[in-house]
């Protein structure tokens, strides 16, 4: 799989090892019948969009709905949302009363509502033209980007950005102190110890929220250990995947940096904000981020702090491929009780345009889903570090087993912070992972995907 020609200019990436969601069926009869879209007759109404606001907040969709309404006469969009939208919309979709068109975030089991129905399979609209009038909608995206969204051959959720998971540091403080960046796990361990020894924590993390250590520390390494494939079992939930020797590995890196101190003291009780400011105010000099950080701090940035994208430091002599990278989407969809798909529909094609994806990476600074955007856009500064790594990856891989699996995704969360308080040894915690993949192996009313 490969990017279009228009990325390749920019980032000649290249994508092997894309793992699509696969075997489930949602119950025959569940789906919505398609909405009636690419009528010569514009659509007309109004709908309203709920938005998760992360770290690119919701202005640019709220932009977008102002001028999509001023160039459609007879349409009204409303576009709300905040960091927990997902808290306000469940209980919508079990009452009926959904939004037209959502970006529900992270805490929102968007598999779970395409299994029972909530959502309306998109497949056919992506049949119909794009923005553009002439090119069928679904040839506008990336397609390795695209299946990511899928589930038994039905387009059940759409892709926008791309979001790339890595590491932060700060690229003046190591000039200053003759500090390597590392590059193997080795070559971490040297660093910090000439970190900790000039009284800065060599590592912070956001506590709060174990999904940054166990995706963007724990299950890179387990990638490094034992390959991609080492992973994949996991996410399948072979028998006994997440005690294996690339899992216990993983789980004693974690370990060993506890015990020597390197991690942040009390950042096991940080939000993701507090412990990305204390980085960003040299209080540590390594923090695990999405390519999300930008944004989101930059209300709080220090003047002329510079800091660089590293891929997590490998394991020295792992299978893994080195040049592996994680990424993700983070999905759309239209709710199958939505009051008007088809103006829902239409706006995300305005939103998916060329033009407003490559405003989207000028201005909030990260790769797009949507083929061409890259053709001559002002490429931020911070995310020329980023497309270099990715340039010059060869593989690529998702942490797929969070949307679907959310109540063993939080039991792992609980099992992380507590092998990083010191609560659990690397063998305690692999055994409580592998506890809760059996659990949902078991659990007949899980519905089982596998990449």
């Amino acid at each position: 799989m490969r990017w279009s020609t228009s990325i390749l200019a920019l980032f000649a990436v290249s994508l092997w090892g894309c793992g699509s969601s696969g075997s489930a069926d949602p119950a025959e009869g569940d789906s919505a019948p398609a909405p009636k879209v690419g009528a010569a007759k514009a659509p007309t109404g109004k709908i309203e969009v709920q938005s998760f606001k992360g770290g690119y907040g919701i202005d640019f969709f709220q932009t977008a709905a102002k001028e999509y309404t001023a160039k459609h006469a007879g349409t009204e969009i409303s576009v709300d949302g905040n960091p927990r939208v997902w808290e306000q919309l469940k209980p919508r979709f079990v009452s009926g009363k959904v939004p037209d068109l959502t970006f529900p975030g992270w805490g929102m089991d968007h598999w779970g509502l395409a299994e029972e129905g909530q959502v309306i399979a998109l497949e056919e609209a992506l049949k119909t033209p794009a923005a553009d009038g002439k090119t069928p909608w679904g040839e506008t995206f990336e397609p390795a980007l695209l299946k990511l969204g899928q589930l038994d051959g039905k387009q059940w959720t759409l892709p926008y950005y791309v979001i790339l998971y890595g590491w932060w540091y700060d690229t003046e403080l190591f000039k200053e102190n003759g500090w390597t960046v590392p590059k193997t796990f080795n070559e971490l361990l040297a660093v910090s110890d000439k970190i900790k020894a000039k009284g800065m924590a060599p590592i912070t993390f956001q506590g709060q929220y174990p999904f940054y250590m166990l995706c963007m520390m724990m299950l890179p390494w387990v990638v490094s250990e034992g390959g991609q494939s080492a992973l994949t079992a996991c996410q399948n939930l072979e028998p006994g995947a997440w005690k294996s020797p690339s899992m216990l590995k993983a789980a004693q890196m974690i370990a060993t940096l506890r015990d020597k101190g390197f991690f942040e003291t009390g950042a096991v009780g940080m939000s993701h904000t507090q412990a990305q400011a204390g980085f960003l105010n040299r209080k540590a000099a390594f923090v695990p981020c999405g390519t999300w950080i930008h944004p989101e701090m930059k209300d709080s940035w220090p003047k002329g702090r510079k800091i660089a994208f590293m891929l997590p430091p490998t394991v020295d002599g792992g299978k893994g491929d080195p040049t592996a990278i994680q990424v993700a989407i983070e999905p759309w969809m239209v709710p199958t009780k939505a009051q008007n798909p088809e103006l829902a529909i239409d706006f995300y094609k305005y939103m998916t345009s060329v033009e407003k994806a490559k405003q989207f990476l000028e201005e909030k600074g990260t790769l797009m889903a949507i083929k061409g955007s890259a053709d001559g856009a002002k490429v931020p500064e911070h995310v020329v570090e980023p497309a270099r790594i990715y340039k010059e990856s060869k593989d690529i891989w998702s942490v797929q087993f969070r949307s679907w699996y959310p109540a063993m995704f939080k039991e792992l969360e609980n099992a992380t912070t507590a092998l990083v308080s010191g609560k659990a040894t690397p063998e305690e915690f692999c055994e409580r992972a592998e506890k809760a993949a059996q659990a949902t192996r078991d659990d007949e009313s899980i519905t089982k995907h596998k990449l």
